[in-house]
């Protein structure tokens, strides 16, 4: 199926949610014909498969097949969606843009086969960062340093159109505004029906939006991670070894990943990624209302996600949850950030 229609695939895809909620042991059947889909494809008997840690909308699996280690990802929505090819020539690029990325040695997202989609990658043994934050092991101001001078590198990419990426690297649609705009109103409408906005304060966003929208007026569009997080790098306490997901990954403005940061981390980590960045490339022009506006239309995004997939109802060993609070926690914390970005917005804040 196309993505033209979708401005972040964990909500917005046909089957809303799918993949969001907490999943027990993996299905056998999937596992079983996962196993006979990498026999045929590296032609070998020997395939062994474990279960994967993974929080996210895919299946995963740890995988030897003839002796070499991998990490499998399984994509099995109804949808039948074919994104992890496009996902799989995405990560070559962002490496050979000099950002560490997992090797691909294998995609199958035809689904001739087997009924869903499928990708074997490098297996990376470090953690994610977020193991390491949560303990409070993280060095900080080196690995944000570290993301900010990523996402720099990987804004070399230039793809043409915006927003996400069809199996040409081109963005669906011919302006940034469109892209930016897409499923807006029903993003903010779902958040007021499900009490986690009023009616007046989804107006009071919708109207500062419409207050910046010379700042959406883009002629070329950078490549842009999407989920940019710690949960989505992977290294040890003081070093990263690999980014990791980029299968919401656009084409878009070069704040947003930035702004996605700001999701979850304070002032000063913010303000050591963009030492990061500056390292390597020039801020660009009003680069931080386009950092406040581009935060909050994540942290709508990210409300829609938490309110729809019961977010709210889990408990510290979920990975959005900080260890000794609830989802109660959150649930604040996704307001006041959202808010704040609102406030930053209207005022041209700096960090």
């Amino acid at each position: 199926m196309s993505r033209r229609d979708i401005y972040y695939w964990k909500c917005d895809r046909p089957a809303a949610f799918h993949g969001t909620q907490m999943r027990g042991a993996a299905d056998a059947e999937i596992e079983q014909q996962l196993g006979e889909a990498l026999q045929r494809h590296f032609v070998t008997q020997v395939v062994e498969l474990s279960k994967g840690i993974g929080q996210g909308n895919h299946l995963t699996w740890n995988a030897r097949v003839a002796g070499q280690s991998m990490f499998m990802r399984v994509e099995n929505g109804p949808e039948k969606d074919g994104q992890l090819a496009v996902e799989s020539a995405l990560l070559a690029r962002v490496r050979d843009a000099g950002v560490m990325t997992p090797r691909v040695y294998a995609c199958d997202a035809s689904r001739s086969r087997v009924p869903f989609a499928w990708q074997a990658l490098e297996r990376i043994f470090d953690p994610d960062l977020n193991h390491w934050f949560k303990q409070g092991r993280l060095d900080v101001p080196r690995i944000a340093f570290g993301i900010g001078e990523a996402v720099a590198k990987w804004q070399t990419i230039k793809l043409p159109g915006f927003g996400i990426l069809d199996e040409s690297m081109c963005g669906y649609h011919a302006t940034y505004a469109d892209y930016f705009h897409l499923r807006l109103d029903q993003h903010l409408s779902f958040l007021v029906t499900r009490g986690f906005l009023t009616q007046s304060q989804s107006d009071e966003i919708s109207a500062e939006i419409e207050n910046h929208q010379s700042l959406l007026q883009l002629d070329t569009g950078c490549f842009v991670h999407k989920d940019l997080a710690l949960w989505n790098i992977l290294g040890s306490e003081s070093e990263i070894s690999a980014f990791i997901d980029f299968d919401d990954a656009i084409s878009g403005d070069p704040m947003d990943d930035l702004s996605l940061l700001a999701c979850f981390h304070d002032d000063a980590f913010l303000r050591r990624a963009f030492e990061g960045y500056q390292s390597t490339r020039v801020l660009p022009a009003e680069h931080m209302r386009r950092f406040w506006l581009h935060l909050l239309r994540n942290m709508i995004v990210k409300s829609v996600i938490r309110v729809g997939a019961g977010y709210f109802d889990r408990d510290d060993g979920f990975f959005l949850i900080s260890s000794g609070t609830s989802g109660q926690s959150l649930r604040e914390f996704t307001l006041k950030k959202l808010f704040h970005a609102l406030h930053c917005l209207r005022s041209e804040a700096a960090l």
